[in-house]
């Protein structure tokens, strides 16, 4: 009989060990690799899931051109240039070496030819081109540049030219890297969508994307190939999965498939370990609360934005969320007006903040209301 108490006791106890295991995050360090920096990040959330020197500048090469499209994207929505309108190719544009989308000089190139010229062909003719039609030279393009690098927060960003032509001062990072991957993504979808495109044909030379994932992963839309032998071999790129979409920049390996398979690696570990999760929708309430001196009693409040957190695939459900008020609420308010914070936490973890506002517009109550409730407040 003590024999059978024990069996049952030993199999009671690991089962519940098992149990109690397979509640936690079973999530492996992520993949690794010599490359001179790298990330993976949550487009949404903004969470790190891989990193390594993400701070440490480097040369950009041809990821560069992806700060030459954001540019042509923001002088296309403020009107400054058409896609339709023909710039006249420079000896200087015609004379560029490396990759090259083969513009002939003195011709002329409609800007829709050369974004893509740019973007699938990875030109140096055709950004050169684009930055003198959009500024005059390439000097004051490169200007407008790091104008507005500068202003997307990348701290560590100084560019030279709109190419990726070594150049002293010529200097990016990972993380920067990334923030422009958001903002090109965030700010100027449809030009984002050329980065999908697997070939162009300019001039009867068909060249294809210099990013192999496009035809290894049908998730995969982007984002830019770069290389020189300073900056060794680079690739941004960002896929998109359900709702989860993730951006990887690896920068510095040895090789062209080194650079695919660790961008892809990155990819799959993070789409296999992780989820993206909206715990707060914009403008949906998410708790009420009472409201002293107003024409109504309680109010609904929310937030302002989608809140996304990442989390370990399948604990979604394990999310706290953390209502702190600005007590007492008294009439009247605005809606959209500040009442307090959320806080998303996964046990201690603290994965999103963001400001509550009020749903609704609450007036004050009549003379007689306020009075009363002026007195309640003094017996609370």
């Amino acid at each position: 009989m003590y024999k059978s108490f024990l069996l049952v006791f030993v199999v009671s106890f690991f089962s519940n060990a098992a149990l109690a295991q397979s509640a936690d995050a079973i999530v492996p360090a992520p993949p690794q690799s010599n490359a001179t920096a790298y990330l993976l990040m949550d487009y949404h959330s903004g969470k790190f899931l891989a990193e390594k020197n993400i701070d440490e500048q480097v040369e950009p090469a041809s990821l560069t051109k992806m700060m030459t499209a954001y540019v042509a994207g923001e002088e296309l929505e403020a009107g400054h240039i058409k896609l339709e309108d023909q710039v006249l190719v420079s000896e200087k544009a015609w004379r560029m070496p490396g990759s090259r989308m083969f513009i002939e000089v003195n011709t002329q190139v409609s800007v829709d030819d050369l974004l893509k010229g740019i973007v699938i062909q990875s030109g140096n003719d055709a950004s050169v081109a684009l930055a003198e039609h959009i500024s005059g030279s390439e000097d004051v393009f490169a200007q407008v540049m790091n104008q507005h690098a500068k202003r997307l927060g990348m701290n560590n960003t100084s560019f030279v030219n709109s190419t990726g032509m070594p150049a002293p001062g010529h200097v990016t990072t990972a993380r920067d890297m990334a923030i422009l991957a958001v903002a090109l993504l965030r700010d100027h979808p449809e030009l984002y969508q050329l980065h999908a495109v697997k070939e162009f044909t300019y001039n009867d030379i068909r060249q294809n994307n210099r990013n192999q994932l496009l035809w290894r992963d049908a998730s995969v839309d982007g984002i830019k190939t770069g290389h020189t032998e300073a900056a060794g071999y680079c690739l941004v790129s960002s896929a998109k999965r359900g709702n989860m979409r993730l951006i990887s920049v690896v920068m510095g390996t040895d090789g062209v498939e080194a650079r695919t398979e660790f961008t892809r690696a990155l990819l799959e570990y993070g789409f296999r370990f992780y989820e993206s999760h909206i715990a707060a929708s914009a403008g949906k309430p998410i708790g009420h609360e009472h409201v002293w001196k107003g024409e109504i009693q309680n109010i609904n409040y929310g937030v302002a934005n989608d809140v996304y957190v990442t989390v370990p695939r399948g604990h979604a459900d394990k999310l706290q969320h953390k209502v702190s008020l600005e007590k007492p609420l008294v009439a009247p308010l605005e809606n959209g007006s500040r009442l307090g914070q959320l806080k998303i936490q996964l046990a201690d973890e603290v994965l999103a903040t963001a400001d509550i506002i009020a749903l609704q517009t609450v007036a004050e109550a009549g003379l007689m209301g306020r009075m009363l409730d002026s007195i309640k407040m003094m017996l609370e």
